[in-house]
Protein backbone atom coordinates (compact mmCIF):
# COMPACT_ATOMS: atom_id res chain seq x y z
CA UNK A 1 0.00 0.00 0.00
CA UNK A 2 1.29 3.46 -0.89
CA UNK A 3 0.30 4.94 2.46
CA UNK A 4 2.96 2.81 4.24
CA UNK A 5 5.73 3.86 1.88
CA UNK A 6 8.67 5.87 3.20
CA UNK A 7 9.86 8.06 0.33
CA UNK A 8 12.99 10.14 -0.09
CA UNK A 9 10.93 13.34 -0.07
CA UNK A 10 9.23 12.34 3.19
CA UNK A 11 12.58 11.55 4.86
CA UNK A 12 14.14 14.80 3.59
CA UNK A 13 11.14 16.88 4.74
CA UNK A 14 10.96 15.32 8.21
CA UNK A 15 14.74 15.70 8.63
CA UNK A 16 14.49 19.38 7.68
CA UNK A 17 11.58 19.95 10.08
CA UNK A 18 13.34 18.32 13.04
CA UNK A 19 16.40 20.53 12.61
CA UNK A 20 14.22 22.97 14.58
CA UNK A 21 13.80 20.35 17.30
CA UNK A 22 17.59 19.81 17.28
CA UNK A 23 18.11 23.53 17.95
CA UNK A 24 15.51 23.32 20.73
CA UNK A 25 17.50 20.53 22.42
CA UNK A 26 20.81 22.31 21.89
CA UNK A 27 19.44 25.44 23.58
CA UNK A 28 18.13 23.38 26.54
CA UNK A 29 21.44 21.64 27.18
CA UNK A 30 24.03 24.24 26.19
CA UNK A 31 23.78 26.28 29.40
CA UNK A 32 24.63 23.32 31.66
CA UNK A 33 28.29 22.44 30.97
CA UNK A 34 29.87 25.96 31.04
CA UNK A 35 27.86 26.91 34.16
CA UNK A 36 30.83 27.74 36.43
CA UNK A 37 32.70 29.62 33.68
CA UNK A 38 29.67 31.80 32.87
CA UNK A 39 29.08 32.50 36.58
CA UNK A 40 32.75 33.49 37.03
CA UNK A 41 32.45 35.74 33.96
CA UNK A 42 29.33 37.40 35.43
CA UNK A 43 31.29 37.94 38.64
CA UNK A 44 34.14 39.50 36.68
CA UNK A 45 31.82 41.79 34.65
CA UNK A 46 29.90 42.89 37.77
CA UNK A 47 33.06 43.34 39.84
CA UNK A 48 32.04 40.80 42.49
CA UNK A 49 35.09 40.07 44.74
CA UNK A 50 36.87 36.74 44.28
CA UNK A 51 35.95 35.57 47.77
CA UNK A 52 32.33 35.43 46.61
CA UNK A 53 33.26 32.62 44.28
CA UNK A 54 32.72 30.13 47.08
CA UNK A 55 29.26 31.39 47.93
CA UNK A 56 28.21 31.79 44.33
CA UNK A 57 29.35 28.34 43.30
CA UNK A 58 27.60 26.87 46.32
CA UNK A 59 24.42 27.69 44.41
CA UNK A 60 25.91 26.51 41.16
CA UNK A 61 27.27 23.12 42.14
CA UNK A 62 26.25 22.51 45.79
CA UNK A 63 29.86 21.64 46.69
CA UNK A 64 32.65 24.00 47.65
CA UNK A 65 35.34 21.83 49.24
CA UNK A 66 37.40 21.65 46.03
CA UNK A 67 37.50 25.41 45.42
CA UNK A 68 40.55 27.49 46.41
CA UNK A 69 40.07 30.01 49.19
CA UNK A 70 41.19 33.54 48.46
CA UNK A 71 41.94 36.12 51.15
CA UNK A 72 39.45 38.95 50.75
CA UNK A 73 40.37 42.64 50.81
CA UNK A 74 40.61 44.07 54.33
CA UNK A 75 37.69 46.47 53.94
CA UNK A 76 35.37 43.54 53.19
CA UNK A 77 36.31 41.86 56.48
CA UNK A 78 36.24 44.89 58.76
CA UNK A 79 33.07 46.72 57.81
CA UNK A 80 29.52 45.44 58.20
CA UNK A 81 28.64 47.39 55.02
CA UNK A 82 31.26 45.37 53.17
CA UNK A 83 29.77 42.12 54.43
CA UNK A 84 26.27 43.23 53.40
CA UNK A 85 27.57 44.24 49.98
CA UNK A 86 29.21 40.83 49.57
CA UNK A 87 25.97 38.99 50.37
CA UNK A 88 24.03 41.28 48.01
CA UNK A 89 26.48 40.76 45.15
CA UNK A 90 26.31 36.97 45.60
CA UNK A 91 22.51 37.20 45.49
CA UNK A 92 22.68 39.24 42.28
CA UNK A 93 24.96 36.70 40.57
CA UNK A 94 22.68 33.85 41.75
CA UNK A 95 19.64 35.68 40.39
CA UNK A 96 21.33 36.42 37.04
CA UNK A 97 22.33 32.77 36.63
CA UNK A 98 18.79 31.67 37.45
CA UNK A 99 17.47 34.11 34.83
CA UNK A 100 20.03 32.88 32.28
CA UNK A 101 18.51 29.40 32.61
CA UNK A 102 14.83 30.33 32.97
CA UNK A 103 14.57 33.29 30.52
CA UNK A 104 14.66 30.68 27.75
CA UNK A 105 11.39 29.26 29.07
CA UNK A 106 9.83 32.75 29.36
CA UNK A 107 10.42 33.36 25.64
CA UNK A 108 9.03 29.91 24.83
CA UNK A 109 5.98 30.44 27.02
CA UNK A 110 5.04 33.72 25.29
CA UNK A 111 5.68 32.42 21.75
CA UNK A 112 3.97 29.04 22.16
CA UNK A 113 0.56 30.71 21.70
CA UNK A 114 1.56 32.00 18.27
CA UNK A 115 3.02 28.85 16.64
CA UNK A 116 -0.33 27.52 15.40
CA UNK A 117 -1.54 30.99 14.40
CA UNK A 118 1.66 31.68 12.43
CA UNK A 119 1.38 28.27 10.73
CA UNK A 120 -2.19 29.01 9.63
CA UNK A 121 -1.40 32.58 8.55
CA UNK A 122 1.75 31.92 6.50
CA UNK A 123 1.73 28.17 5.90
CA UNK A 124 3.99 25.70 7.69
CA UNK A 125 7.11 26.32 5.57
CA UNK A 126 7.06 30.14 5.69
CA UNK A 127 6.24 30.04 9.42
CA UNK A 128 9.36 27.93 10.07
CA UNK A 129 11.44 30.38 8.01
CA UNK A 130 10.12 33.34 10.03
CA UNK A 131 10.76 31.45 13.29
CA UNK A 132 14.40 30.91 12.26
CA UNK A 133 14.99 34.66 12.28
CA UNK A 134 14.49 34.58 16.07
CA UNK A 135 16.95 31.68 16.36
CA UNK A 136 19.60 33.63 14.44
CA UNK A 137 19.11 36.83 16.49
CA UNK A 138 19.32 34.89 19.77
CA UNK A 139 22.43 33.00 18.63
CA UNK A 140 24.15 36.24 17.55
CA UNK A 141 23.43 37.97 20.89
CA UNK A 142 24.88 35.02 22.83
CA UNK A 143 27.76 34.58 20.39
CA UNK A 144 28.87 38.18 20.97
CA UNK A 145 28.08 38.19 24.71
CA UNK A 146 31.77 38.18 25.67
CA UNK A 147 32.27 41.55 23.98
CA UNK A 148 29.62 43.43 25.99
CA UNK A 149 27.65 43.14 29.23
CA UNK A 150 27.53 39.34 29.07
CA UNK A 151 24.69 38.85 31.56
CA UNK A 152 22.39 41.22 29.63
CA UNK A 153 23.26 39.70 26.22
CA UNK A 154 22.95 36.09 27.42
CA UNK A 155 19.59 36.66 29.13
CA UNK A 156 18.28 38.56 26.06
CA UNK A 157 19.69 35.93 23.66
CA UNK A 158 18.23 33.05 25.70
CA UNK A 159 14.82 34.80 25.77
CA UNK A 160 14.80 35.30 21.97
CA UNK A 161 15.99 31.71 21.39
CA UNK A 162 13.13 30.69 23.67
CA UNK A 163 10.71 32.60 21.41
CA UNK A 164 11.99 30.52 18.48
CA UNK A 165 11.65 27.25 20.41
CA UNK A 166 8.15 28.23 21.59
CA UNK A 167 7.05 28.77 17.99
CA UNK A 168 8.49 25.49 16.70
CA UNK A 169 7.23 23.42 19.64
CA UNK A 170 3.78 23.78 18.06
CA UNK A 171 4.79 24.07 14.40
CA UNK A 172 7.03 21.01 14.05
CA UNK A 173 4.65 18.37 15.53
CA UNK A 174 1.81 19.96 13.52
CA UNK A 175 3.77 19.86 10.24
CA UNK A 176 5.07 16.30 10.75
CA UNK A 177 1.60 15.09 11.79
CA UNK A 178 0.13 16.56 8.60
CA UNK A 179 2.67 15.16 6.13
CA UNK A 180 2.99 11.69 7.71
CA UNK A 181 0.94 8.70 6.52
CA UNK A 182 -1.50 7.50 9.24
CA UNK A 183 0.44 4.29 9.88
CA UNK A 184 3.73 6.18 10.40
CA UNK A 185 2.34 9.18 12.27
CA UNK A 186 3.46 7.98 15.71
CA UNK A 187 6.96 6.88 14.68
CA UNK A 188 7.60 10.09 12.74
CA UNK A 189 6.06 12.13 15.57
CA UNK A 190 8.64 10.80 18.05
CA UNK A 191 11.44 12.11 15.79
CA UNK A 192 10.68 15.59 17.19
CA UNK A 193 11.75 14.37 20.64
CA UNK A 194 14.62 12.30 19.19
CA UNK A 195 16.05 15.45 17.57
CA UNK A 196 15.62 17.37 20.85
CA UNK A 197 17.65 14.82 22.83
CA UNK A 198 20.25 14.66 20.05
CA UNK A 199 20.61 18.44 20.40
CA UNK A 200 20.99 18.10 24.19
CA UNK A 201 23.71 15.45 23.79
CA UNK A 202 25.64 17.42 21.14
CA UNK A 203 25.52 20.56 23.32
CA UNK A 204 26.95 18.57 26.26
CA UNK A 205 29.77 17.10 24.17
CA UNK A 206 30.85 20.37 22.51
CA UNK A 207 30.49 22.02 25.95
CA UNK A 208 33.43 20.02 27.35
CA UNK A 209 36.19 22.34 28.53
CA UNK A 210 38.70 21.05 25.97
CA UNK A 211 36.28 21.63 23.06
CA UNK A 212 34.20 24.82 23.39
CA UNK A 213 33.39 24.96 27.13
CA UNK A 214 36.56 26.90 28.00
CA UNK A 215 37.11 30.45 29.26
CA UNK A 216 38.10 31.49 25.73
CA UNK A 217 35.38 29.79 23.66
CA UNK A 218 32.20 29.53 25.78
CA UNK A 219 30.49 32.38 23.86
CA UNK A 220 31.00 30.48 20.56
CA UNK A 221 29.38 27.44 22.22
CA UNK A 222 26.29 29.52 23.04
CA UNK A 223 26.08 31.01 19.53
CA UNK A 224 26.59 27.75 17.64
CA UNK A 225 22.83 27.15 17.19
CA UNK A 226 23.01 29.63 14.27
CA UNK A 227 24.52 26.81 12.14
CA UNK A 228 21.46 24.47 12.09
CA UNK A 229 19.21 27.55 11.74
CA UNK A 230 20.98 28.61 8.53
CA UNK A 231 21.00 25.02 7.22
CA UNK A 232 17.27 24.67 7.84
CA UNK A 233 16.50 27.96 6.08
CA UNK A 234 18.25 26.60 3.00
CA UNK A 235 16.61 23.14 3.07
CA UNK A 236 13.09 24.46 3.71
CA UNK A 237 13.10 25.99 0.22
CA UNK A 238 12.97 22.42 -1.20
CA UNK A 239 10.27 21.02 1.12
CA UNK A 240 6.62 20.54 0.09
CA UNK A 241 3.94 22.48 1.94
CA UNK A 242 1.58 20.54 4.22
CA UNK A 243 -1.13 18.95 2.01
CA UNK A 244 -3.65 19.34 4.84
CA UNK A 245 -2.93 23.07 5.05
CA UNK A 246 -3.24 23.45 1.26
CA UNK A 247 -6.46 21.43 1.00
CA UNK A 248 -8.33 22.38 4.17
CA UNK A 249 -7.14 25.92 4.96
CA UNK A 250 -6.39 27.30 1.47
CA UNK A 251 -8.80 25.02 -0.48
CA UNK A 252 -6.10 24.40 -3.11
CA UNK A 253 -6.86 20.79 -4.12
CA UNK A 254 -4.48 20.73 -7.11
CA UNK A 255 -1.52 21.94 -5.00
CA UNK A 256 -2.47 19.54 -2.20
CA UNK A 257 -2.45 16.60 -4.63
CA UNK A 258 0.92 17.71 -6.04
CA UNK A 259 2.37 17.91 -2.52
CA UNK A 260 0.93 14.49 -1.61
CA UNK A 261 2.33 12.88 -4.76
CA UNK A 262 5.80 14.14 -3.83
CA UNK A 263 5.47 12.91 -0.24
CA UNK A 264 3.92 9.51 -1.05
CA UNK A 265 5.95 8.80 -4.20
CA UNK A 266 2.76 7.74 -5.98
CA UNK A 267 0.15 9.21 -8.31
CA UNK A 268 -2.63 7.46 -6.39
CA UNK A 269 -3.36 9.72 -3.40
CA UNK A 270 -7.12 9.09 -3.37
CA UNK A 271 -7.20 7.72 0.18
CA UNK A 272 -5.35 10.76 1.62
CA UNK A 273 -7.59 13.15 -0.32
CA UNK A 274 -10.73 11.34 0.89
CA UNK A 275 -9.51 11.49 4.51
CA UNK A 276 -8.84 15.22 4.16
CA UNK A 277 -12.19 15.78 2.43
CA UNK A 278 -13.96 14.16 5.37
CA UNK A 279 -11.88 16.24 7.80
CA UNK A 280 -12.57 19.41 5.81
CA UNK A 281 -16.31 18.83 5.98
CA UNK A 282 -16.06 18.47 9.74
CA UNK A 283 -13.75 21.49 10.00
CA UNK A 284 -16.16 23.67 7.99
CA UNK A 285 -18.98 22.74 10.33
CA UNK A 286 -16.96 23.37 13.52
CA UNK A 287 -14.98 26.44 12.34
CA UNK A 288 -12.03 27.78 14.31
CA UNK A 289 -12.15 27.18 18.04
CA UNK A 290 -11.11 29.66 20.72
CA UNK A 291 -9.38 28.74 23.98
CA UNK A 292 -12.59 29.35 25.93
CA UNK A 293 -14.54 27.09 23.55
CA UNK A 294 -12.07 24.27 24.14
CA UNK A 295 -13.21 24.21 27.76
CA UNK A 296 -16.90 25.10 27.31
CA UNK A 297 -17.68 22.75 24.39
CA UNK A 298 -18.32 19.26 25.81
CA UNK A 299 -16.75 17.47 22.81
CA UNK A 300 -13.43 19.31 23.30
CA UNK A 301 -13.31 19.60 27.10
CA UNK A 302 -12.07 16.13 27.96
CA UNK A 303 -9.45 15.94 25.15
CA UNK A 304 -7.96 19.35 26.09
CA UNK A 305 -7.81 18.51 29.81
CA UNK A 306 -6.09 15.20 29.00
CA UNK A 307 -3.72 16.97 26.56
CA UNK A 308 -2.74 19.56 29.17
CA UNK A 309 -2.26 16.92 31.85
CA UNK A 310 0.11 14.94 29.58
CA UNK A 311 2.30 18.03 29.13
CA UNK A 312 2.17 18.99 32.82
CA UNK A 313 3.12 15.39 33.69
CA UNK A 314 6.08 15.56 31.30
CA UNK A 315 7.51 18.69 32.94
CA UNK A 316 6.60 18.11 36.60
CA UNK A 317 8.09 14.62 36.54
CA UNK A 318 11.38 16.32 37.53
CA UNK A 319 13.26 15.38 34.37
CA UNK A 320 14.10 18.98 33.46
CA UNK A 321 15.55 19.46 36.92
CA UNK A 322 17.99 16.70 35.95
CA UNK A 323 18.69 18.26 32.52
CA UNK A 324 19.24 21.80 33.84
CA UNK A 325 21.20 20.90 36.98
CA UNK A 326 22.57 17.43 36.24
CA UNK A 327 26.19 18.49 36.79
CA UNK A 328 25.40 19.75 40.30
CA UNK A 329 23.27 16.68 41.12
CA UNK A 330 26.12 14.33 40.13
CA UNK A 331 28.62 16.39 42.11
CA UNK A 332 26.34 16.18 45.16
CA UNK A 333 26.19 12.40 44.62
CA UNK A 334 29.98 12.32 44.90
CA UNK A 335 30.89 11.72 41.24
CA UNK A 336 34.43 13.01 40.59
CA UNK A 337 33.85 13.91 36.90
CA UNK A 338 30.17 15.00 36.85
CA UNK A 339 30.31 16.48 33.35
CA UNK A 340 30.99 13.04 31.84
CA UNK A 341 28.12 11.54 33.85
CA UNK A 342 25.92 14.30 32.41
CA UNK A 343 26.99 13.33 28.88
CA UNK A 344 26.15 9.74 29.84
CA UNK A 345 22.61 10.90 30.66
CA UNK A 346 22.44 12.58 27.24
CA UNK A 347 23.58 9.39 25.49
CA UNK A 348 21.06 7.19 27.36
CA UNK A 349 18.45 9.84 26.55
CA UNK A 350 19.19 9.49 22.84
CA UNK A 351 19.27 5.66 22.81
CA UNK A 352 15.92 5.25 24.55
CA UNK A 353 14.22 7.92 22.44
CA UNK A 354 15.36 5.96 19.38
CA UNK A 355 13.87 2.80 20.97
CA UNK A 356 10.57 4.63 21.52
CA UNK A 357 10.47 5.48 17.77
CA UNK A 358 10.48 1.73 17.08
CA UNK A 359 8.02 0.86 19.86
CA UNK A 360 5.38 3.57 19.55
CA UNK A 361 3.48 2.00 16.64
CA UNK A 362 3.76 -1.52 18.11
CA UNK A 363 3.08 -1.03 21.83
CA UNK A 364 0.80 1.99 21.54
CA UNK A 365 1.02 5.51 22.95
CA UNK A 366 -0.93 4.99 26.18
CA UNK A 367 0.93 1.79 27.09
CA UNK A 368 4.36 3.38 26.61
CA UNK A 369 3.34 6.47 28.59
CA UNK A 370 2.20 4.27 31.50
CA UNK A 371 5.34 2.09 31.40
CA UNK A 372 7.52 5.22 31.34
CA UNK A 373 5.73 6.94 34.24
CA UNK A 374 5.69 3.76 36.39
CA UNK A 375 9.44 3.27 35.87
CA UNK A 376 10.14 6.93 36.69
CA UNK A 377 8.18 6.60 39.96
CA UNK A 378 10.44 3.81 41.26
CA UNK A 379 13.62 5.50 39.94
CA UNK A 380 12.75 8.77 41.73
CA UNK A 381 12.42 6.84 45.01
CA UNK A 382 15.77 5.06 44.52
CA UNK A 383 17.38 8.37 43.52
CA UNK A 384 16.32 10.01 46.78
CA UNK A 385 17.22 6.94 48.89
CA UNK A 386 20.70 7.01 47.33
CA UNK A 387 21.17 10.70 48.10
CA UNK A 388 19.77 10.39 51.66
CA UNK A 389 22.09 7.47 52.57
CA UNK A 390 25.15 8.84 50.72
CA UNK A 391 26.86 9.94 53.97
CA UNK A 392 26.48 6.46 55.51
CA UNK A 393 27.35 4.35 52.45
CA UNK A 394 29.72 5.69 49.79
CA UNK A 395 28.41 3.13 47.25
CA UNK A 396 25.01 4.86 47.37
CA UNK A 397 26.40 7.37 44.84
CA UNK A 398 26.23 4.56 42.27
CA UNK A 399 22.61 3.85 43.24
CA UNK A 400 21.74 7.52 42.64
CA UNK A 401 23.62 7.62 39.35
CA UNK A 402 22.00 4.39 38.09
CA UNK A 403 18.58 5.69 39.15
CA UNK A 404 19.17 8.92 37.20
CA UNK A 405 20.16 6.97 34.07
CA UNK A 406 17.09 4.72 34.36
CA UNK A 407 14.81 7.67 35.17
CA UNK A 408 15.85 9.36 31.91
CA UNK A 409 15.48 6.05 30.02
CA UNK A 410 11.89 5.57 31.19
CA UNK A 411 11.14 9.24 30.45
CA UNK A 412 12.22 8.84 26.84
CA UNK A 413 10.25 5.62 26.36
CA UNK A 414 6.95 7.45 26.91
CA UNK A 415 6.46 10.79 28.70
CA UNK A 416 9.18 12.53 26.64
CA UNK A 417 8.01 12.13 23.04
CA UNK A 418 4.37 11.07 23.31
CA UNK A 419 2.56 14.22 24.60
CA UNK A 420 3.78 16.33 21.65
CA UNK A 421 2.12 14.31 18.90
CA UNK A 422 -0.73 12.84 20.95
CA UNK A 423 -2.24 16.33 21.25
CA UNK A 424 -2.22 16.68 17.46
CA UNK A 425 -3.99 13.29 17.26
CA UNK A 426 -6.71 14.26 19.76
CA UNK A 427 -8.11 17.08 17.60
CA UNK A 428 -9.35 17.58 14.05
CA UNK A 429 -8.38 20.56 11.87
CA UNK A 430 -10.70 23.13 13.50
CA UNK A 431 -9.54 23.04 17.13
CA UNK A 432 -6.05 21.60 16.49
CA UNK A 433 -4.00 24.85 16.20
CA UNK A 434 -5.56 26.31 19.37
CA UNK A 435 -5.17 23.04 21.27
CA UNK A 436 -1.51 22.70 20.22
CA UNK A 437 -0.79 26.30 21.22
CA UNK A 438 -2.42 25.84 24.63
CA UNK A 439 -0.63 22.52 25.23
CA UNK A 440 2.71 24.06 24.23
CA UNK A 441 2.05 27.02 26.55
CA UNK A 442 1.33 24.71 29.49
CA UNK A 443 4.53 22.77 28.71
CA UNK A 444 6.62 25.94 28.62
CA UNK A 445 4.98 27.39 31.72
CA UNK A 446 5.79 24.24 33.70
CA UNK A 447 9.30 24.24 32.17
CA UNK A 448 9.76 27.83 33.41
CA UNK A 449 8.54 26.96 36.94
CA UNK A 450 10.98 24.02 37.15
CA UNK A 451 13.91 26.02 35.69
CA UNK A 452 13.34 28.88 38.14
CA UNK A 453 12.42 26.90 41.26
CA UNK A 454 14.24 23.55 41.07
CA UNK A 455 17.45 24.79 42.71
CA UNK A 456 15.50 26.47 45.52
CA UNK A 457 13.32 23.35 45.99
CA UNK A 458 16.48 21.21 46.01
CA UNK A 459 18.10 23.50 48.61
CA UNK A 460 14.96 23.34 50.78
CA UNK A 461 14.29 19.59 50.46
CA UNK A 462 17.90 18.49 50.22
CA UNK A 463 18.30 14.81 49.27
CA UNK A 464 14.54 14.27 49.69
CA UNK A 465 13.68 16.36 46.61
CA UNK A 466 12.96 13.40 44.34
CA UNK A 467 10.49 11.90 46.84
CA UNK A 468 8.40 14.97 46.01
CA UNK A 469 8.65 14.24 42.28
CA UNK A 470 7.84 10.55 42.92
CA UNK A 471 4.50 11.62 44.42
CA UNK A 472 3.76 13.84 41.43
CA UNK A 473 4.65 11.07 38.95
CA UNK A 474 2.41 8.58 40.79
CA UNK A 475 -0.57 10.98 40.61
CA UNK A 476 -0.12 11.49 36.86
CA UNK A 477 0.31 7.74 36.28
CA UNK A 478 -3.10 7.11 37.86
CA UNK A 479 -4.63 9.93 35.82
CA UNK A 480 -3.24 8.41 32.59
CA UNK A 481 -4.53 4.95 33.48
CA UNK A 482 -8.10 6.16 33.99
CA UNK A 483 -8.43 9.04 31.51
CA UNK A 484 -6.13 8.71 28.49
CA UNK A 485 -7.39 6.71 25.46
CA UNK A 486 -5.19 4.75 23.04
CA UNK A 487 -4.70 6.58 19.71
CA UNK A 488 -2.48 4.10 17.83
CA UNK A 489 -3.56 3.66 14.20
CA UNK A 490 -6.84 5.51 14.71
CA UNK A 491 -8.28 8.35 12.67
CA UNK A 492 -9.23 11.65 14.34
CA UNK A 493 -12.89 10.61 14.22
CA UNK A 494 -12.18 7.28 15.97
CA UNK A 495 -10.16 9.04 18.69
CA UNK A 496 -13.03 11.50 19.26
CA UNK A 497 -15.35 8.47 19.61
CA UNK A 498 -12.96 7.00 22.23
CA UNK A 499 -13.23 10.20 24.29
CA UNK A 500 -17.02 10.13 24.01
CA UNK A 501 -16.99 6.51 25.18
CA UNK A 502 -14.79 7.34 28.20
CA UNK A 503 -16.96 10.34 29.01
CA UNK A 504 -20.20 8.35 28.72
CA UNK A 505 -18.78 5.46 30.76
CA UNK A 506 -17.97 7.94 33.52
CA UNK A 507 -21.54 9.21 33.44
CA UNK A 508 -23.23 5.79 33.08
CA UNK A 509 -23.03 4.74 36.75
CA UNK A 510 -24.83 7.93 37.76
CA UNK A 511 -27.54 7.32 35.12
CA UNK A 512 -27.89 3.70 36.26
CA UNK A 513 -28.44 4.83 39.86
CA UNK A 514 -31.08 7.32 38.70
CA UNK A 515 -32.90 4.60 36.68
CA UNK A 516 -32.77 2.25 39.67
CA UNK A 517 -34.26 4.96 41.84
CA UNK A 518 -37.05 5.63 39.33
CA UNK A 519 -37.89 1.91 39.11
CA UNK A 520 -38.09 1.62 42.89
CA UNK A 521 -40.44 4.63 43.10
CA UNK A 522 -42.66 3.10 40.41
CA UNK A 523 -43.09 -0.13 42.36
CA UNK A 524 -44.08 1.67 45.56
Amino acid sequence: MTEDKITGTLVFTVFTAVLSSFQFGYDIGVINAPQEIIISHYRHVLGVPLDDRKATNNYAINRTDSLPSVTPPADLILTPWGEEETVTSVGVVTMLWSLSVSSFAVGGMVASFFGGWLGDKLGRIKALLVANSFSLIGALLMGFSKLGPSHVLIIAGRSISGVYCGLISGLVPMYIGEIAPTTLRGALGTLHQLAIVTGILISQIVGLDFILGSHDLWHILLGLSAVPALLQCLLLLFCPESPRYLYITLEEEVKAKKSLKRLRGSDDVTKDINDMKKEKEEASSEQKVSIIQLFTNSSYRQPIIVALMLHVAQQFSGVNGIFYYSTSIFQTAGISQPVYATIGVGAINLIFTAISVLLVEKAGRRSLFLIGMSGMFFCAIFMSVGLVLLDKFAWMSYVSMTAIFLFVSFFEIGPGPIPWFMVAEFFSQGPRPTALALAAFSNWFCNFIIALCFQYIADFCGPYVFFLFAGVVLAFTLFTFFKVPETKGKSFEEIAAEFRKKSSSAQRPKAAVEMEFLRSTETV
